[in-house]
């Protein structure tokens, strides 16, 4: 009788598949064992080729809801099986190529047993099975065992471990598994650190306390799956604004939280695609329109869309029973900090910002925060790659099956890292900013982490071309101990190839147009990028244009005080001297003539910390900054340029009547193509001269910016035989742009990329730059 080594590769631990393989292998009337090991799950199997060829076609059409087989592999098996039946064996510890699954929101079975008077889960917080609960937020090595993770505080009771050993259950070796009697347990204290007694709330239990604490408009700080959160009535602006300054948070929009979609449904505009999003085991944070209902006006100062998501651990379903509004729900950290994961930290941190404390006892390993995502079109764009998404591996194209195990370090802003083996990418969760202390250092635990998770053995890093970025210094540092090969790669180099690959771009595919646009990357030539179209492939790059270079007056403080990029603009298109001839009227103009215009041109004309740069960003900033957006003053990178999205008139788009799209004109720079804004400083002048509504000149910017970039497309196309395009950079999260540009390309027959798994801004970062080392180490052997 045939004898099989089935090896299966990919998602496929701690998500019930040994079960599935246990209960289709009975069904089949097949001997053998399962195990789980470094690589996955490991089946020794004998039976009728009949059989074996039903059992392994049921696999794959049976597989668990979380479960993810990336490679599954039949061998002849020579040794003698001994077993009478099929049994599920002992994990065995070897060299790890499995991957770690995503944590996972509460499953619908799940939901109804907290709800259950009669279910012994009833009102229990830490709720889980196979098809939910913890992952990667509470592991401390492969295999996924409870040993190997923090559940492992807690002794199994005899109720647990019936239903942990029955392989017909649905907790069959769900390695988290507690209830009341074994597991973690939650509690309420004050922050002044007063008693708290059920008494003062009359409430079922601690937990449910919390819902009439924020309904009173309290701060609650809430210990949840990977992190900590900070949590009030989202339609209360005195709570919410009180939030704000205590936080140090001014006017980043929060995120919400609401008991269930038809809530939801009262404050936006929900589609299919949303909807489906909102109820997915990731349950990610989805990016709405507002319609309906008003939240606290500060929630979401500026823009059009709120940030929703729906409850995606047991303690969130049991918060928001009572709970008939929307909660806000932000990351338990002061500003730029990261989220505080344990409860001594949160009591230290946020003993002045919260006024209760909702904390348990399962120690969070690793800190995971929420994802964000939005609808455009039919497809997902991923904002920020996170919890329910990371660290699930990403399968990379044709060509690039056998490279070595490089290491990405990612960049400076939204930073995340890369792990590349076997034709797989491992993303990190988002990590945050890495100027801040705190962030870098928590940066640093994780890349130690899943160094050791995943046994990664460095043999090349790759590191962004910026000498000033703290992920390039770590990059060097780990490259002169280990002795190893490092690869600085052009930022925006690494955004298009990042693009490609996840578009599955073959490694000999000819070279593609990419258009990176963002705030700024370090250039090949030392200067400062950030609108750039480059013929790429994933070993090289040659630059074919980019926007005219204009000074970040002040550098950083070019970022968050958008009128010096006004200002910059129109001293670089030579229109200052019109503003104070023509246009002296004009509050912008009045507004800069009251700035110490003097100093700020001998900034500019000595260079002195006012480096060009050729920024589709800060041209953002500098149209919202002259027509009355965040002028002044921001409070993070990109807030201007966002709220220039939230106010365009879409009635005004998809025309192409010259009246509703301001001019660009070309030029040349260096010996490339240069896009210059100078004809639309002056048609947006004279618009402001006759009081034409922010609305309708934020769509003509926006279809005139699409417009001249298609154009240089076509152009560019023409000249280097392209007929693929890729779109990538933080500005492309602006959905107008982003629609328009893609629309009139593809009505040229122009194949658009774009992306969906990994984000479009820097937090994608990190694939580019470990799939362009590979290539080029391809190349040189």
């Amino acid at each position: 009788m045939p004898t099989e080594e089935i090896r299966v590769r990919g998602t496929v631990q701690g998500v019930g598949f040994r079960p599935t393989v246990y209960r289709l292998a009975k069904a089949c009337g097949l001997r053998g064992d399962v195990c789980n090991d470094g690589e996955g799950v490991l089946i020794r199997v004998s039976g009728s080729e009949e059989a074996l060829t039903e059992f392994v076609a049921r696999l794959q059409t049976e597989c668990p809801p979380l479960a993810k087989i990336n490679k599954l592999t039949r061998t002849p098996y020579e040794d003698e099986l001994k077993f009478d039946n099929f049994v599920i064996s002992t994990s065995v510890s070897n060299a790890i190529k499995t991957e770690i699954t995503p944590d996972a929101a509460t499953c619908p079975q799940c939901q109804k047993e907290i709800f259950d008077p009669f279910s012994r889960f009833y009102r229990y917080p830490f709720t889980n099975c196979t098809h939910c609960g913890p992952r990667l937020s509470i592991i401390r090595a492969i295999p996924y065992d409870r040993t190997n993770t923090s559940m492992s505080a807690f002794a199994i009771c005899p109720e647990c471990a019936k239903g942990y050993h029955d392989v017909e259950n649905r907790r069959f070796h769900a390695q988290p598994v507690a209830c009341h009697a074994c597991g973690p347990s939650a509690w309420l204290e004050r922050a002044d650190g007063k008693s708290v007694t059920a008494s003062m709330f009359s409430m079922l239990d601690d937990v449910d306390a919390v819902c009439t604490l924020l309904q009173k408009g309290e701060i609650v700080a809430i210990k949840g799956l990977g992190g900590i959160h900070l949590a009030c009535d989202a339609t209360q602006e005195t709570v919410v604004q009180k939030l704000r300054q205590r936080k140090k948070r001014y006017h980043k929009p929060f995120a919400l939280m609401a008991r269930d979609i038809e809530i939801i449904e009262q404050y936006c505009t929900v589609n299919a695609k949303e909807k489906e999003l909102l109820a997915s085991s990731a349950a990610p944070i989805v990016l709405l329109q507002a319609t309906g209902k008003k939240v606290a006006l500060s929630i979401a100062s500026g823009q059009n869309t709120l940030g929703f998501m729906l409850p995606y651990t047991p303690l969130h379903h049991l918060i928001l029973r009572r709970m008939n509004r929307p909660i806000v729900l932000t990351s338990g950290n002061l500003a730029d900090e990261p989220q505080c994961i344990d409860n001594d930290e949160a009591r230290e941190k946020l003993g002045t910002i919260a006024d209760y404390f909702l904390l348990h006892n399962r120690e969070i390993i690793n800190r995971v925060d929420d994802s964000v995502v939005r609808v455009l079109g039919d497809k997902v764009q991923t904002i920020r790659r996170a919890r329910g998404y990371a660290p699930a591996s990403i399968s990379l194209p044709l060509g690039f099956h056998k490279v070595p195990q490089i290491l990405a370090m990612g960049s400076e802003l939204k930073n995340t890292f890369c792990l590349l083996r076997e034709g797989k990418a491992i993303l990190s969760q988002h990590l945050g900013d890495l100027e801040n202390a705190a962030a870098f250092n928590a940066y640093q635990e994780n890349l130690n982490l899943y160094l050791n998770l995943f046994e990664h053995q460095l043999e090349v890093i790759a590191i962004d071309k910026h000498p000033e970025y703290l992920s390039s210094k770590l990059g060097k540092e780990l490259a002169d101990t280990n002795k190893i090969k490092i690869y600085p790669i052009q930022h925006h180099h690494a955004h298009i190839a990042a693009c490609m690959a996840e578009n599955r771009i073959s490694l000999d595919s000819p070279p593609i147009l990419g258009i990176a646009l963002d705030g700024l990357g370090y250039g090949d030539d030392s200067t400062l990028w950030g609108g750039e179209f480059l013929l790429a492939d994933y070993r090289k790059f040659k630059r074919l244009a980019t926007f005219k270079p204009v000074a970040m007056i002040g550098g950083e403080q070019a970022i968050y005080q958008p009128w010096r990029n006004t200002y910059a603009q129109l001293v670089a298109a030579n229109l200052w001297n019109d503003c104070e001839q023509k246009y002296t009227d004009l509050e912008i103009v009045k507004f800069l003539k009251s700035k110490p215009l003097q100093l700020l041109n001998q900034l500019i004309d000595k260079k002195i910390n006012s480096p060009p740069a050729s920024s589709v960003g800060r041209l953002f900033d500098a149209v919202a900054a002259a027509i009355g957006i965040y002028r002044d003053e921001c409070s993070y990178e990109g807030q201007a340029a966002i709220a220039l999205e939230a106010i365009v008139d879409v009635s005004s788009l998809n025309n192409d009547k010259e009246t509703l799209i301001y001019p660009f004109s070309f030029g040349f720079l260096d010996s490339i193509y240069c896009i210059d804004p100078r004809p639309m400083w002056q048609a947006l002048l004279h618009d402001l001269q006759q009081q034409i509504p922010q609305t309708v000149i934020a769509a003509k910017f926006h279809q005139g910016l699409a417009n001249v970039i298609v154009k240089m497309v076509q152009h560019l196309s023409q000249e280097n035989l392209i007929n693929q395009v890729a779109l990538t950079g933080g500005v492309f999260q602006n959905c107008i742009l982003l629609e328009q540009v893609s629309k009139r390309l593809q009505t040229l027959g122009i194949k658009v990329l774009t992306h969906s798994l990994i984000p479009t801004n820097d937090g994608g970062l990190s694939l580019g730059q470990a799939v362009i080392a590979a290539a080029q180490l391809i190349h040189e052997s």
